[in-house]
């Protein structure tokens, strides 16, 4: 067998042996000199022997090889064209000297593909998958293998990149139509999105749209909202020049016409179900806005707010088929008025017609967003959720309105069962109408409860009052109900307890509450509901769009990498996918090392002293990094400070995010290749700096050039007081080669679904953590439910997402691809990919005008993106200039 090995140049014994967990959580590299043992006669063949053993045995399995396309002689003949002699010449023509990183990046070496995994399979195992019952908006949910498979799992799903083309994305836009119609039929509102980051952030942008509406100051808010969506509203509020009151809702006076809206929970995060009609009347009365928290199950079986008036209804779409993931990514909805339809955050697909006059799909009434309004858009985001709000459509295609209906009247029979047990052996409900959850006052010691609890596995939720809450799902089984009464004393089984209930109608389907109208009436909902016709559909739709599976996608606003099979697998493992947000930390020891080993690396490779991991998009890592500045510089006495520099070539989200902020925004010059202007630049230093707060800067820029200059740029702005925020967007093209936190840079968000391989599934998942320099560190954001530090000195700046670290189960594809390129195959897919942009460049000189290789002694070199004008054309009598955005990851070879 070994001489086979050796004939074939075969590793043998590349697996974790013994199940050892391994240094530093990522192992040791699969191919190792053997240093051990060599005392007595260990060594028989010294260095030799081990040279030798190693051109024997040769590495087959290096992930950096199989993650960059280009390969050495295609990278030479790339060279060539360019008329350069190596890569390190390219680098020295493309990168100022004043920024490069003078070493290697201190990682461990890079990690196989098989014990990446065994690795990961040893860190999950940290995990302990409890059944929870906390609720508070995440809730199990049994994910149809169908859709887990042939969507979740599929390439050809998850890699596309946001439709902004449509001709390219008709599936994926007909998929998000359906989610959109979803929402509006099961809420009951006209209009709704194609998903926001998750249900708190959607309860802010709400806040923010009535404020919009009605120029009023003061929002209401109703105590029993589920704290991390208080937490997120009055971080949000805080620099929008809203004053959010915390009332009941009888408590709430209109009377002064300064509310511009009320938001209310129904059923509230005590399960509470209430009649909220009089509230929304005597809101609308004085002009006020309604908004409810809902959920879309509850809604199966309960009267829709857009039955009673609500104007704003919003609410996560995680239980439609959606893993827990210890807080996401999960699919928030928004759905509003008509009359509110332009004034809604987020994107919406329309329906219109093509050319010949078919009928075909679009993203609709653009000009809301940040990369056309900038500043005056509705909102900040960009990338969403599109992933999970197609899971969350297929759950709902492939079940119609009666299956949906079936499993929420199961979840409501199910609590009123246990109910009705609990009240038998003496326990108090603290409310009487209710769908899934219970508020219960125990009759025993609430020790002993949580006591018998955990010798069952069980979670249960805690109030600050002593009593317990309990959220039930569509998993919970006769056997869980079992577990349930007996954890609390009670004597009867749950199938004694049913059987004494009788069949007659209980609950909200003996009230008024319970819904009369149809909905899912259209026929995408009623002709799919066997695994066959789901699967074809599901089919049929990717088919009709382009992703990675087909072609690279070559956008300039986003970095397409490849999301490479072994980095996906461990999001579906159920250690990783059944987490609750808020178990006790030490049922989630295999996530808490994964976070803490992502966040030393992340330090490593930018250069900042602590990563926050909570944004959880892009956009959202803007707003938290420069809320961190206002409260950093508002601890030093200068709240003054609010003037924001950005260069007019930035991209859309950063004045939106500054706005978002609180920030007065002053655009800066930039020449006609994208590169600031730095005389104006140092005008508006000069004439702003008693109120300067901050600049942000792309870079490389907009345009794909290092400027030179950067260093002294963020030099100036330091002088005058105020903090260089450096949009990540581009740090592909700066990882291995230099560090923002090394020249300059305060804080940086990093899009893990560009630069770190998680897929954009279309318009979303996406994470935005933000590294900070150490001055930072103690304002960074914080979290109602789980404490993030440890820190007395800490003074956060409050809560920017719904969970504590954002959507947590897919950080583990950027743990892994960092794993397994090591600091070398990092650093390499940077300079493959700046040579790539270049050599496509230097193909097309001749038929495009470059815009960038007359500007300054970089020779024509670029980073990942290049900007190319299409040399004028006239057309059926018309003058017409074409933009192309390329970008050029270090995976394909142009040719």
């Amino acid at each position: 067998m070994q001489t086979c090995a050796r004939a074939w140049g075969l590793r043998l014994g590349c697996g974790v042996p013994g199940g050892r967990r391994l240094a530093g959580g990522a192992g040791r590299r699969c191919v190792q000199q053997s240093r051990d043992n060599r005392s007595g006669g260990g060594d028989r063949g010294g260095a030799g022997a081990s040279r030798l053993l190693e051109r024997l045995l040769p590495r087959h399995d290096d992930f950096a090889r199989r993650h960059i396309g280009p390969g050495d002689k295609d990278q030479r003949e790339m060279l060539q064209a360019l008329g350069l002699a190596s890569i390190d010449e390219l680098m020295e023509k493309t990168v100022p000297a004043s920024i490069r990183l003078k070493r290697p990046l201190k990682m461990e070496d890079p990690v196989c593909e098989n014990e990446i995994l065994a690795t990961l399979r040893a860190i999950s195992s940290r995990n302990q998958v409890w059944r929870s019952y906390i609720g508070m908006g995440y809730y199990n949910c049994s994910v149809p293998q169908t859709i887990l498979r042939n969507l979740l799992e599929n390439s050809g799903w998850i890699t596309q990149y946001t439709p902004y083309q449509p001709e390219v994305s008709q599936g994926r836009l007909e998929s998000l139509l359906n989610y959109q119609t979803m929402v509006c039929d099961i809420t009951g509102m006209d209009m709704a999105n194609a998903s926001l980051l998750d249900e708190a952030t959607a309860a802010a942008e709400a806040m923010q749209l009535c404020h919009r509406h009605t120029k009023r100051r003061k929002f209401f808010v109703d105590p029993r909202c589920h704290p991390q969506t208080i937490a997120v509203i009055q971080t949000r509020a805080k620099y929008a020049g809203v004053l959010i009151e915390l009332k009941l809702f009888h408590e709430m006076d209109f009377s002064g016409k300064d509310v511009s809206g009320v938001l209310f929970q129904y059923p509230d995060t005590e399960g509470k179900v209430e009649d909220f009609t009089e509230l929304v009347e005597r809101a609308h009365q004085t002009g006020s806005l309604a908004c409810c928290a809902t959920d879309l199950l509850a809604l199966c079986i309960l009267r829709p707010p857009g039955e009673f008036g609500v104007d704003i209804a919003l609410g996560s779409s995680q239980r439609f088929g959606v893993p827990l993931g210890y807080g996401g990514p999960h699919a928030a909805f928004f759905a509003v008025r008509e009359s509110l339809v332009r004034m809604m955050p987020g994107r919406m697909v329309g329906v219109t017609r093509d050319a010949t006059g078919k009928e075909v799909y679009r993203l609709a009434l653009q000009t809301r967003e940040q990369h056309i309004r900038r500043d005056k858009a509705t909102s900040n985001i960009c990338t969403a959720q599109a992933l999970l709000a197609n899971m969350a459509a297929m759950f709902a295609i492939y079940h119609g309105s009666r299956g949906l209906e079936h499993i929420a009247r199961r979840v409501h029979n199910a609590t009123l069962i246990l109910s009705e047990g609990l009240k038998r052996a003496g326990h108090q409900l603290q409310h009487d109408l209710f769908f899934d959850t219970l508020k219960i006052q125990c009759g025993c010691s609430v020790k002993e409860v949580l006591s018998r609890a955990a010798q069952r596995q069980i979670n249960f939720r805690l109030f600050e009052d002593g009593t317990l809450g309990i959220s039930l799902d569509e998993t919970v089984s006769e056997k869980d109900l079992d577990d349930l009464l007996w954890i609390f004393g009670c004597e009867s089984s749950a199938e004694l307890v049913a059987e004494s209930m009788g069949e007659e109608r209980r609950g909200i389907l003996a009230t008024a509450f319970k819904r009369t109208s149809p909905f899912l009436t259209n026929q995408v909902f009623n002709s799919y509901h066997s695994e066959t016709n789901i699967v074809r559909y599901m089919k049929k739709l990717e088919n009709k769009d382009i992703s990675l599976v087909h072609s690279m996608i070559p956008l300039g606003s986003c970095t397409m990498k490849l999301n490479s099979s072994s980095e996906l697998a461990p999001i579906t493992w159920s250690e990783f996918a059944n987490i609750h947000p808020f178990v006790p930390l030490d049922q989630a020891q295999g996530y808490q090392q994964l976070f803490r080993e992502l966040e030393k690396d992340l330090c490593e490779i930018t250069g900042y002293d602590r990563v926050c991991l909570q944004p959880n998009s892009g956009a959202q890592g803007e707003y938290a990094g420069l809320a961190t500045i206002r409260a950093y510089l508002e601890e030093k006495g200068e709240r003054h400070r609010t003037v924001c520099l950005i260069p007019k070539s930035a991209h859309g989200t950063n004045p939106a995010s500054a706005h978002m902020a609180g920030m007065k925004i002053q655009p800066v010059e930039v020449d006609k290749y994208g590169n600031i202007d730095t005389a104006h630049l140092k005008a508006m230093v000069d004439k702003h700096k008693e109120n300067l707060a901050a600049i942000m800067i792309t870079y490389p820029s907009t345009n794909g050039v290092f400027e030179e200059n950067i260093s002294d740029v963020c030099d100036l702005i330091h002088q005058h007081g105020g903090q260089v925020y450096l949009d990540g967007a581009n740090m592909n093209a700066q990882v291995g080669i230099c560090r923002p936190g090394d020249f300059g840079s305060d804080v940086s968000h990093l899009n893990l679904h560009k630069t770190f391989c998680i897929p954009h599934g279309g318009g979303g998942p996406g994470m935005g953590p933000i590294g900070v320099k150490k001055h930072l560190a103690p304002f960074l954001p914080s979290h109602p439910v789980i404490s993030l530090t440890s820190d007395e000195n800490a003074r956060p700046v409050g809560t920017v997402s719904a969970g504590p670290w954002g959507s947590s189960s897919i950080l583990p594809i950027s743990w892994a691809y960092i794993k397994m390129m090591g600091g070398k195959g990092l650093k390499q897919a940077t300079e493959v990919a700046i040579l790539n942009a270049n050599y496509m460049a230097k193909r097309l000189e001749k038929h495009y005008r470059v815009q960038v290789t007359d500007l300054m002694p970089l020779s024509g070199a670029f980073d990942k993106q290049e900007i190319f004008h299409h040399l004028p054309q006239t057309e059926a009598g018309v003058l017409y200039t074409v933009y192309i955005f390329v970008i050029c990851q270090g995976k394909c070879k142009y040719s």
